[in-house]
């Protein structure tokens, strides 16, 4: 109760200014409301040669995503979050006088807005892919109050235009956000246009070994675990690194990236040279770049990593549970295009025996990226343009 009472005294408050806002003059801008960065920063670098006359505005809904923002001097980047008033303002401000407004996630604020008429919204989504549920399909919105019901429905009302790389995600966000089949735009997503780069692939890897250089002619095993509130994916031993230790070759080192959602940093041991917390590296794609086999869960790394044609291996280790708590789209075991394990001897055996079904793989890759061809980051940013201009 005492949470539904806050959430709506902020929306109230936040309609209220962006109504105020709103008697501006609508201003030939693209304001972005940022939660991860990868999708936002491609979109751009193309926008400063197809939209070089317009302004573009960053509204980063954390600090880690400002500070990332900041770091490749973009422009106007705010700190969008009620502790930064004046910043907070402003961006209100934007979004009330906006011509496009580009989306990467859930923003709760939608719910209480209107836009000007001819605006144009895009939701560009943060991921590839899903195998967990999201949107209006998620279980865990079923405990919350029908007035919370009303408020996600209404959010997801917003979004006018979404950008897919696969007919599986026109599928997905159709039941996801209750919106129809004109309403889907097949530009690709343009955080996978990296791995048909070959160009910046090279000179990303350079970047890496540079920072890393232990991690140079070695075989790297990346570990990175989804999400999962209180639980990290690192907590009570269910992967044991002393045990997996002893089954990788003397060549070979594992990487442990932890969800960025995840507020206390958790204590990895890093053990005679062979594992590494990778944790505070921002950009999982690039680290996918010098990664020879991907341990993960639930996550929707899989989706971008089978552009890489390399072998996945599977570490559910609390499905029943987290099914329960979360839901799949699909059954899981038929989805994810590798060997699955749910405890670490299981897994030790797979990593031990190297032997992996790369076919699956590639058909894995051809179901979710068909959309996906390299050129994504410039479709989108034609999209934007033309918005702009109409």
């Amino acid at each position: 109760m005492i949470r539904e009472l806050a959430i709506s005294f902020y929306l109230m408050l936040f309609s209220l200014l962006f109504r105020i806002s709103s008697l501006f003059q609508q201003q030939k801008k693209i304001v972005f409301c940022v939660s991860f960065p990868e999708n936002t920063l491609d979109i751009n670098e193309k926008l400063i040669k197809t939209a070089a006359n317009s302004r573009s505005i960053f509204l980063a809904t954390t600090a880690q995503t400002k500070k990332l923002l900041e770091e490749k001097q973009i422009g106007e980047v705010l700190d969008f979050t009620p502790r930064k008033p004046l910043h907070f303002l402003t961006g209100i401000r934007h979004l009330a006088t906006a011509k496009v407004v580009v989306l990467d996630n859930y923003f709760g604020f939608l719910s209480s807005i209107r836009f000007k008429p001819n605006v144009k919204v895009l939701q560009i989504w943060h991921a590839a892919g899903a195998i967990k549920t999201f949107g209006l399909k998620d279980s865990s919105i079923q405990s919350r109050t029908s007035k919370a019901n009303q408020r996600f429905k209404a959010v997801y009302s917003q979004f006018q235009y979404v950008i897919t790389g696969s007919h599986e995600m026109d599928t997905i966000f159709h039941e996801a956000f209750s919106i129809q089949e004109q309403q889907i735009i097949h530009t690709g997503i343009p955080r996978t246009d990296i791995f048909l780069d070959e160009a910046r692939k090279n000179e990303t890897i350079k970047k890496i070994y540079k920072e890393y250089p232990q991690f140079e002619n070695k075989r790297i095993v990346l570990y990175a675990p989804t999400f999962r509130g209180g639980n990290n994916g690192m907590t009570n031993a269910q992967l044991d690194l002393p045990l997996l230790k002893t089954k990788l070759s003397d060549d070979t080192i594992m990487l442990i990236r932890l969800h960025p959602s995840i507020k206390e940093k958790v204590d990895i041991p890093e053990m005679d040279g062979t594992v590494y917390d990778v944790s505070q590296y921002p950009y999982i794609n690039e680290l996918l770049l010098i990664t020879d086999l991907l341990i993960t869960d639930y996550s929707s790394i899989p989706f971008e990593y089978s552009f890489m044609r390399r072998p996945m291996v599977f570490f559910p280790y609390d499905l029943e549970s987290y099914a329960k708590d979360r839901g799949f789209w699909t059954n899981y075991e038929n989805l994810v295009p590798g060997p699955v394990a749910y405890t670490t001897e299981e897994l030790a055996v797979i990593l031990e025996k190297d032997s992996y079904d790369l076919e699956r793989v590639e058909t894995f890759h051809k179901r979710w990226n068909e959309y996906s061809t390299g050129k994504a980051s410039e479709n989108v940013a034609a999209l934007i343009t033309k918005w702009l201009n109409d």
